[in-house]
């Protein structure tokens, strides 16, 4: 029979609470990372050096057609025997960025490719250089196109960090399968680890909401007067 008060009580456990506070961390970072390598991945499918779209391809093939939990078992037990040992921690982090940078990657392109290409040959007409098109004009309006499927792409790397617990990382949900060992309760603890998980991705959809009102403002107000989109757009600020 499920244990009400044990269910309870395991809501405000430290330990618990502990993993929690990992799961946001990992999370954090490999969101950080992930962006960074996508887009230097994206940046290179574009560059024209002729090597260059077709190794990003292979890659973003590679590490979306196959598990991430296979990814990470063979991070974690594979590299130690080619002389690489790292952590658990080191492992995930490893594991969960070179994933999901796959996919951001493909987010990213799709951004570029939102973006008329009007917006970059008015800004070449105005003797911009190649750095400030991509900084001024086609950044804040790829960020603008991208933030919601990024925001869907973080809330499932949210869940997906559970996956390194099969690497014994204490996070949320190895910390849960740890006191279910001691104590057998185990509809309670995953019951537990669902409201954790829960709280934070809906904490995390107040954060997309206001993230895509603030991107999308200008462009909504213009939409509200009748205003078309220029034909380019370059932040100056």
């Amino acid at each position: 029979m499920f244990n009400v008060h044990a269910f309870l009580s395991y809501l405000t456990n430290v330990y618990l609470l502990q993993g929690v506070a990992i799961t946001i961390g990992l999370t954090v970072v490999t969101m950080i990372v992930s962006l960074i390598f996508g887009t230097m991945l994206t940046l290179a499918s574009r560059s024209g050096v002729a090597v260059l779209p077709g190794l990003v391809r292979f890659y973003v093939w590679l590490f979306r057609g196959t598990p991430l939990l296979v990814q990470l078992v063979v991070i974690y037990t594979g590299l130690p025997q080619l002389g690489l040992k790292l952590s658990a921690l080191q492992s995930a982090l490893l594991a969960l960025s070179l994933n999901e940078s796959a996919y951001l990657s493909e987010i990213i392109r799709a951004g570029f490719n939102g973006v008329p290409n009007g917006q970059t040959e008015a800004a070449k007409a105005l003797g911009l250089s190649h750095w400030t098109i991509l900084r001024r004009v086609l950044l804040p309006q790829v960020t603008r196109l991208i933030i919601p499927p990024l925001g869907n792409s973080l809330n499932g790397l949210l869940k997906a960090t559970s996956l390194a617990s099969v690497i014994s990382l204490e996070e949320l949900m190895r910390r849960s399968q740890v006191l279910m060992q001691e104590n057998f309760e185990v509809l309670e603890l995953y019951c537990v680890a669902a409201v954790y998980y829960l709280l934070l991705t809906s904490l995390w959809d107040q954060v997309q909401i206001r993230l895509e009102r603030h991107y999308g403002r200008g462009y909504a107000e213009a939409s509200a007067n009748g205003v078309t989109r220029p034909a380019l757009a370059v932040r100056m600020d």
